[in-house]
């Protein structure tokens, strides 16, 4: 048997509702219309009738009053005439006040408002970084009438305490709404928040869905990275650098970002992209040669909590080219046309091809020259090669008559030479007599010795 619910527990699920309600957010609604106000479609036709019943001799003037008049019925841009007048195609400029009038006498005077109704919001909540007030803000598929208005309400979840409002601003560029949260004084970072908004104008209004946020689970968004620029390197006829800085919003003292870079040369539709650069400066070494490139920088928290920035704003830049070079861009003539293989086409410029005279007289075209242009640089490596190539042939030359020379020498020697022994000239042991017979040396080449006889007598005593 089950049992009935406790006597707390009834007032406890009324007030849980009560709060409930009180956190679904402020009332959403059209503004209040009077009674002499029509509203009107953006694009679709309206009819505005001046009385129901006209006499059929009286002529009815319509007029559409300027801006500044005083008073209805005043100066003027006539329109039509008859009791009924028919605008088609409406425009938000065709709002304002409509007369008709018989003669100098008003008959009625009705105010026209074109107005959309308005989208209904899409609400997502950030911080522009770790120490920053939390912003939400929904796109627009659509520019807001002129007289939409946009609100956000912000209370602690499961209170009964007065929600903050606030009016919430269009950025026109980035097409969507941005609001500033206000955070009630002494609210945790674990504590829950409703965040509520409103979007309405004289046509519709519009709630969205309330969201439940904490002050420590909102994901980080940074700002787009500032100053974005693109220059070419010197000589580097494929190479941009690319730098940028970090946003105001972001203090990289404490905490660091890593960037997102994408670029295109400006004939392609699609963009390359760079990621992990932890750096503010990125070199693109595969630029087009010659080819102006639009480049972008985005930005995200170093370790990837929360979400990619914004693209940052579109900087264009052009490698370096030769200005010998007469492949390179010059004016409004494009100097090379990607083709399909990866190749280029060179178009020289029509200037190259005729002058004229200064006193105008004669217009004659020139013919252009058939022959192409050589490089410097062609004539330099032409000429090193080609002086190598005759250091390194006079020294083989030099080289052989060398070793011809020398074989030559040794094959034209004296005859005799080598048919007698040579010895070398020693110190003889001591002679046994005191008088030694030596015969004197026959020269037979010079600085040679050639020793014949040598006796000594041996006589002891």
């Amino acid at each position: 048997m089950a049992r009935p619910p406790g006597p707390l527990l009834l007032p406890r699920l009324l007030l849980l509702l009560l709060l409930q309600f009180a956190a679904a957010g402020r009332p959403c609604g059209p503004s209040g219309l009077s009674r002499d106000v029509v509203l009107g479609r953006l694009g679709a036709n309206i009819t505005l009738i001046c009385r129901d019943e006209v006499p059929a001799n009286v002529t009815v003037r319509w007029q559409v009053e300027e801006r500044g008049a005083a008073v209805p019925g005043g100066r003027g841009r006539r329109l039509a005439e008859g009791n009924v007048l028919l605008l088609r195609w409406l425009r938000y400029e065709d709002s304002g006040r409509y007369v008709c009038s018989v003669g100098s006498r008003l008959l009625r005077s009705l105010r026209l408002l074109v107005e959309e109704p308005p989208e209904t919001p899409r609400v997502s909540c950030y911080r522009r970084s770790h120490d920053k007030d939390v912003l939400c803000e929904w796109p627009q598929q659509t520019k807001p009438s002129p007289g939409t208005r946009a609100m956000l309400w912000v209370k602690r979840r499961f209170t009964a305490e007065n929600a903050t409002e606030q009016r919430c601003r269009y950025f026109s560029k980035a097409r969507k709404f941005v609001c500033r949260v206000k955070v009630p004084p002494g609210t945790e970072d674990t504590k829950h928040l409703v965040v509520s908004t409103c979007v309405s104008n004289s046509a519709s209004g519009l709630a969205g869905e309330d969201k439940i946020i904490t002050l420590s689970g909102v994901p980080v968004k940074p700002d787009p990275p500032l100053n974005v620029t693109v220059e070419a390197l010197e000589k580097a006829p494929q190479w941009l650098r690319v730098n940028w800085s970090y946003p105001l919003s972001w203090d990289p003292r404490f905490y660091w970002l890593r960037f997102q870079v994408r670029y295109r040369p400006e004939p392609a539709p699609a963009f390359m992209e760079v990621d992990q650069v932890t750096t503010t400066w990125l070199d693109i070494r595969d630029a087009w040669r010659g080819t102006k490139h639009v480049v972008q920088v985005r930005a995200q928290d170093e370790f990837g909590h929360g979400a990619w920035s914004e693209w940052s704003r579109e900087a264009v830049g052009t490698p370096w080219t030769d200005p010998r070079d007469f492949t390179s861009e010059k004016g409004p003539f494009s100097s090379q046309f990607p083709m399909e293989d990866d190749s280029y086409e060179v178009t020289l410029l029509p200037e190259l091809f005729w002058e004229d005279r200064a006193d105008g007289a004669d217009g004659s075209v020139m013919e252009p020259s058939a022959h192409p242009v050589a490089s410097p640089y062609a004539f330099l490596v032409a000429g090193g090669s080609l002086l190598l190539g005759i250091a390194l042939f006079v020294g083989i030359v030099v080289r052989y008559r060398q070793m011809w020379w020398t074989g030559r020498q040794r094959g034209t020697k004296p005859e005799g030479e080598g048919q007698h022994m040579l010895v070398p000239l020693g110190l003889p042991s001591p002679p046994l007599s005191d008088t030694p017979l030596l015969s004197c040396p026959t020269p037979t080449a010079p600085g040679m010795l050639h020793i014949t006889h040598l006796d000594y007598s041996s006589s002891r005593q």
